[in-house]
């Protein structure tokens, strides 16, 4: 009999298999688990086992992530950070502070500033050009959909009064049409191409930048989904490609080639070639993303009927589809015939419906060919779209960090949904129970990338660090189960991986330990648990302190 070279014993392991949700022990050999019980498991113990004594802590499968931008993540740790506070002063103040300790950057770029921090969402040019008047600044938003710059940004940019909004995206404006200095969505590339670019070494270390920080999260592999330049960002391929070939990407990594919005089919024979080249080791990219609409916030987000303004009145705008509807479905049929999986941006109900067509249309083109087609953010699903996931084996893959009530969803998306649309946001209970697949992801660096965080507001449907005891719309929870199944199985099966996401035999040694039983604690709690120690095919790639 073959000895495990890794066991852990004294448990508990929730093993994500409905065939047996619960062991006390787990042995690996090699890269893959080959054995899960109870104490008959011990007996693989031999003189070369590492026994991992887990008194009382959990085992889980490893976490995956089925929606995140890991290289720009990781990038962003070394910019300008605006995370972490909604105060206006703080903001500027870091922005003085990063501009005092980078003399030397001919621009000051970074990102994390919150619509609610201002009134309407919009800040203004003039508090930058208080704080760095000479040299141009340029700083995303939390959701990455707008940026904030300084009028020497916009000047560098030739934007003034004169300049037109770009097709898709719109340029903010004083009463006489001069730009505040916020720019929405296509509109950041105006500003963002003259960015200096990123090199090839920088985008290497944002990426293992952001994987340490990933496994310190428990987290073993994900999409990542924008794969391709796009409003003057470099596209992150080079650095997957890199870690692949030497050695350094420990984790699994799906990536979503970006489909250029402006341009039709005729792109497809160049994703096919990229498919191949991106094909290494660990790293492989059999997915195209294709942004559908923007976010609710800005009103870019396709919806079903208009917006309301500030008084409740129906306003003339619904949103914005990036990608011609009709054209839609046959882009996706050709894709889909291609084998490859499509990684949709639907964040209205109108976008929802448009993907759920277009996978509709691709099935009945070329019958189910497995391509696990999925729709990522799904903030507003119309109720008679709920049965269409299932139906069309279209996977939901959610955002859980989103559902709950904080400033930016009271203040500035409520109420210009009105409230039958805003009770069909992140609809994951009602979607689970219409028989949809849930993946689970963050969107970092819009988001947290802890799947803890996001497990817990999935479940309680309230951020961890609420107070109020205000729930959002709790008949949209998920019990602990089918949370952490969603950043497991779920996101393994989007991200191709079926020998990864449960603990069976034979599966890939993919594992996180907690340092509690989350399934013990009250569901207030689940926040509270830390990682200890994340593998990736049996070998230790992150031990806490």
């Amino acid at each position: 009999m073959t000895k495990a070279d890794l066991l852990f014993t004294h448990g508990p392991v929730h093993t994500g298999d409905p065939a047996r949700t619960r062991a006390t022990s787990l042995a690996v050999t090699g890269e893959r688990i080959t054995a899960v019980g109870h104490d008959e498991v011990r007996e693989l113990v031999g003189p070369g086992t590492e026994v991992v004594d887990l008194t009382g802590r959990l085992l889980l499968p490893g976490f995956q992530d089925a929606h995140i931008h890991a290289v720009h993540g990781g990038q962003e740790l070394a910019d300008c950070d605006l995370t972490g506070t909604l105060g206006v002063e703080e903001y500027l103040r870091r922005v003085r502070e990063y501009a005092d300790a980078h003399p030397d950057r001919p621009w000051i770029t970074g990102s994390g500033w919150s619509l609610e921090s201002f009134e309407g969402g919009l800040p203004d040019r003039r508090l930058l050009d208080s704080v760095v008047p000479d040299r141009p600044v340029y700083l995303l938003n939390r959701d990455h959909h707008g940026a904030w710059v300084n009028s020497r940004a916009l000047e560098l940019a030739g934007l003034d009064r004169n300049s037109p909004d770009p097709a898709d995206g719109r340029i903010e404006r004083d009463a006489d049409g001069t730009p505040t200095g916020v720019l929405q969505e296509g509109a950041t590339g105006l500003v963002a191409r003259l960015v200096p670019a990123q090199t090839a070494a920088d985008r290497l270390a944002g990426l293992l930048r952001a994987q340490r920080l990933l496994h310190s999260l428990g987290i073993t592999g994900w999409q990542d989904a924008l794969l391709g330049a796009f409003n003057g960002q470099p596209d992150p391929s080079d650095a997957y490609l890199t870690a692949a070939r030497d050695g350094s990407l420990t984790a699994r990594v799906t990536g979503a080639l970006w489909w250029e919005r402006e341009r039709g089919a005729e792109q497809i024979p160049g994703l096919v070639a990229h498919r191949e080249e991106l094909t290494l080791g660990r790293f492989r990219a059999p997915a195209v993303k294709i942004m559908q609409d923007g976010i609710a916030e800005n009103f870019t987000a396709a919806m079903t009927s208009p917006y309301f303004d500030g008084c409740g009145c129906a306003t003339g705008n619904s949103g914005l589809s990036f990608v011609d509807p009709v054209a839609l479905r046959s882009y996706v049929t050709e894709l889909d015939a291609h084998d490859f999986q499509v990684h949709f941006h639907a964040l209205g109900d109108r976008a929802v419906r448009e993907a759920l067509d277009a996978v509709e249309a691709a099935r009945a083109a070329n019958g189910w060919r497995g391509t696990r087609h999925h729709l990522a953010h799904l903030q507003v699903v119309h109720p008679d779209d709920l049965p269409r996931f299932a139906r069309v084996g279209a996977i939901a893959n959610i955002q859980p960090l989103w559902a709950a009530h904080e400033p930016q969803m009271d203040e500035l998306t409520i109420p210009f949904l009105g409230p039958e649309r805003a009770a069909w946001q992140y609809p994951f209970g009602a979607l689970q129970r219409a028989g949809a697949t849930l993946a689970a992801g963050s969107d970092w660096p819009v988001s947290s990338p802890d799947p803890i965080a996001g497990i817990h507001v999935a479940v309680n449907r309230m951020e961890p660090e609420a107070t109020d005891g205000r729930v959002f719309l709790p008949e949209q929870r998920l019990d602990l189960a089918s949370a952490i199944a969603a950043y497991t199985a779920g996101a393994a099966h989007v991200n191709g991986l079926d020998d990864a996401g449960t603990l069976r035999a034979g599966n890939l040694a993919d594992l996180v330990v907690l340092d509690r039983d989350v399934f013990t604690a009250p569901a207030e709690e689940i926040a509270r648990a830390r990682v200890l120690r994340t593998y990736v095919g049996g070998t230790l790639v992150h031990a806490a302190d």
